[in-house]
């Protein structure tokens, strides 16, 4: 049978538990999985067991349920919504059943497909909205995967954010039909509001929807400033891909991955705005210029960032404009490509006696005609993230060592940090001049320099200096962003 044409054999339901009474028969392990999963809910519920285990009578004093000790009896379970048999005893749980379904209660078998009338969903509880994932039965494993992954997608102020979408119903329902309506409620949920109450200002939330309903002013945009990490999309933070899936508009640097672009909305409009070392499709200045225009216009923008947006990213400059043009936006941190370098190495970038302090540069902060306080940090045991192009390897090398760091310092180098392609390679200070004949190396290069660097784990790693005598430098095509 064709997916199309695939038919549920059970079909997903809510039901009012309200006030009602549920029954769950069975003392152990089983009876408290049920009885955990229904006190999520306003049921009353009853637990009827001969003799229930120490855990589940923990939770039936902590929770207030209504125990029912003794032999079970059918009489027990008159006037129970449902009915869920789970003492592991399997003639039990047939009698269970049997009685359930001659008063007319949906009754579920714990492990006995063939005798449940409904299937109990894995739960997802951001109350007043669930989401509930069910396999009929067949793979319970499957739909608790499902459930943790959904999980991690919603946001924890999703319930409180429904709610008060509850209070503003009859309020709304007095805007005209069609897109003015539409447009209420997608501005709630996707604008201030939300991210009012997101930050626990409960408040301002309910005077921003306010404002949403009395104002017959342009849509405020936002613009969301979010570290897109090294390049593996499972390294995105789940804020970042929250708000991939709201934006109205992707502007991505050419350093993000199409994968960690793929992951935002699917009609969302994706505009590249180049910031490759040398090959700029945009200045920074009509990049901050577009964050703006595209602010005014009431969008939802994720302004996506190689890396951490505040680490080599320009947000400040970007930051500067959208505060001036009075448009609100927000910072999300990503994982930048010094952490992601170094646990591609395994290399702890502090160590307890050798380097307690670390720095993060680019290679071109020693192209003047002094040395950075950093340098001084670098000479004195602080470990050394670069964030360069190959170009500079040679002239980072000789201005450190020529202030006096030892050319036996350990170095680390990583060419697509945190990717499956990624290479990585291990030699000392002396060596990395190397790295500007690497015509091999055309993806991002991250260096790391310090005594720190001997705790790596150098097992898949190829050595610098095999390459120590090669020539012709040839320039990577690595961004200045991490």
């Amino acid at each position: 049978m064709s997916q199309a044409t695939t038919k549920l054999n059970a079909f997903p339901v809510f039901i009012r538990v309200e006030g009602e009474a549920v029954a769950i028969v069975g003392g152990g392990e089983e009876a408290l999985a049920k009885a955990r999963l229904i006190a999520q809910s306003s049921a009353v519920l009853h637990i009827i067991a001969r003799d229930a285990e120490p855990e589940l009578l923990a939770f039936i004093a902590e929770s207030g349920a209504n125990y029912m000790p003794g032999a079970y009896n059918a009489s027990q379970l008159e006037g129970a919504v449902m009915v869920f048999a789970a003492s592991g005893d399997e003639a039990l749980d047939r009698r269970v059943a049997a009685d359930a379904r001659r008063l007319g209660i949906p009754v579920n078998a714990v492990d006995r497909p063939d005798l449940c009338d409904f299937f109990t969903p894995a739960l997802v509880n951001r109350a007043p909205v669930a989401v509930a994932i069910g396999t009929e039965g067949a793979g319970p494993v499957l739909a608790q995967m499902l459930r943790s992954r959904i999980d991690r997608m919603l946001s924890p102020s999703l319930g409180p954010l429904a709610a008060l979408a509850a209070s503003f119903r009859n309020a709304a329902e007095r805007l005209p039909r069609g897109s003015i309506r539409r447009r209420f409620w997608s501005d709630f949920f996707g604008g201030a509001p939300a991210r009012a109450v997101e930050a626990g200002e409960f408040s301002q939330a309910r005077e921003a929807a306010t404002d949403l309903l009395l104002s017959n002013a342009p849509v405020r945009g936002h613009i969301a400033l979010v570290g897109a990490g090294p390049g593996a999309e499972d390294l995105l933070t789940l804020r970042a891909h929250r708000l991939l899936m709201e934006a109205d508009v992707i502007v991505h640097d050419a350093l993000v991955p199409e994968a960690v672009v793929a992951m935002g909305r699917r009609d969302a409009e994706r505009l590249p705005v180049g910031k490759r070392k040398g090959c700029h499709t945009k200045s920074q200045a009509e990049i901050n210029a577009l964050l703006v225009d595209l602010g005014r216009q009431g969008k939802r923008v994720v302004r996506l960032k190689s890396g951490d947006p505040l680490v080599f990213g320009r947000a400040g400059e970007e930051m500067a404009a959208l505060r001036d043009a009075g448009i609100a936006y927000e910072v999300v941190p990503g994982v930048t490509a010094a952490f992601a370098a170094a646990a591609d190495f395994e290399l702890p970038l502090t160590l307890r006696g050798v380097s307690s302090s670390m720095v993060f540069t680019t290679g071109h902060d020693l192209k003047g005609n002094s040395l950075p306080d950093w340098a001084k940090l670098a000479i004195s045991g602080a470990t050394v993230a670069v964030y360069m192009g190959r170009s500079v390897a040679a002239e980072v090398a000789g201005r450190l060592i020529e202030a006096g760091l030892s050319p036996d310092t350990a170095v680390a180098v990583v060419e697509n940090a945190s990717l499956a392609n990624r290479r990585r390679f291990h030699g000392t200070l002396a060596d990395l001049p190397s790295l500007e004949a690497r015509a091999d190396l055309s993806g991002p290069v991250m260096t790391i320099i310090g005594d720190a660097v001997a705790g790596a784990n150098f097992e898949r790693s190829e050595p610098l200096a095999a390459h120590r005598h090669e020539s012709a430098p040839v320039a990577a095509a690595e961004g200045v962003q991490p």
